[in-house]
């Protein structure tokens, strides 16, 4: 637990909202939380979202025998979230396996947000087409988190992770080294945005992890940043070149900011 603690705290803040601490971890968690400011916010960002997700989500009866099926796909007794993060992000040997409602939150999660279009299109007056993006932006960058890892090709060089999507996007991104500045790349994805793959490259913070989406969308000019906020993660649009980047996060804005004038502002 230590280390976990002295690394990352807010991973554990994630497993005591879903439940999945150990009675002796949460036990501690318990007590950081008591008394450091920073935890005590993480949860409360946490049990936003889940507010959000029960309000726009009508509740369903769960299939009989979905407990079951889950356990037997998952394993219930094997560890599952070990190696979840790169080289330099805390393993999380404190975890224990996801129940099977823990998982079935998460798959709910997914749907609901990547579904976002859907329930948007259903509300009075209608939305957006920037909220429903919005949603789905958020959905990707949620999804690779609770994924086995947050990317498909690990690498903190460009001229691997650049390549790696010929072939599986129509138009190859635009890549940056930004470890000088504090934001050293991670890897790469393919998110799906609008039925569209789309390009999403993933960067460090500390021990955060910023997606940056990239959808081929020519514009008029350059419109100045967006900001929006959603249950506690931090999103910026801005278009650059015809294309349309976002950035979804949960780091603090002000660095979510410097990462974006960074990325638009290097060279590449």
């Amino acid at each position: 637990m230590k280390t976990e603690m002295e690394n990352d705290p807010t991973l554990l803040v994630h497993a005591y909202v879903d439940g999945e601490l150990d009675p002796a971890h949460a036990i501690e968690l318990e007590r950081a939380l008591a008394t450091n400011a920073e935890l005590a916010a993480e949860r409360e960002r946490i049990e936003a979202l889940q507010k959000v997700i029960r309000e726009r989500l009508t509740p369903v009866a769960v299939p009989a025998g979905l407990a079951r099926r889950v356990d037997a796909a998952v394993g219930r007794d094997r560890p599952t979230l070990g190696g979840l993060f790169p080289r330099g992000f805390p393993r999380a040997s404190a975890f224990h396996g996801p129940s099977w409602g823990a998982l079935a939150a998460s798959v709910m999660l997914a749907v609901v947000l990547s579904s976002g279009s859907t329930w948007l299109a259903l509300q009075p007056g209608g939305s957006s087409s920037d909220d429903v993006t919005t949603d789905m932006v958020v959905a990707s960058h949620l999804r690779a988190l609770r994924a086995p890892q947050p990317v498909d090709v690990p690498s903190s060089d460009r001229h691997t992770v650049k390549p790696w999507f010929n072939g599986r996007v129509s138009e190859a991104p635009r890549v940056i080294d930004l470890g000088t500045q504090g934001f050293p790349l991670v890897g790469g994805r393919v998110d799906v945005i609008g039925r569209t793959p789309v390009p999403t490259l993933v960067y460090g913070r500390r021990q955060h992890l910023i997606s940056l989406l990239e959808i081929p969308q020519p514009q008029a000019g350059t419109p100045a940043p967006e900001r929006r906020s959603i249950a506690g993660y931090n999103i910026l649009s801005w278009t650059q070149n015809g294309v349309v980047y976002w950035a979804v996060s949960d780091v603090a804005l002000p660095d979510l900011e410097a990462f974006a004038k960074a990325f638009r502002e290097a060279a590449g």
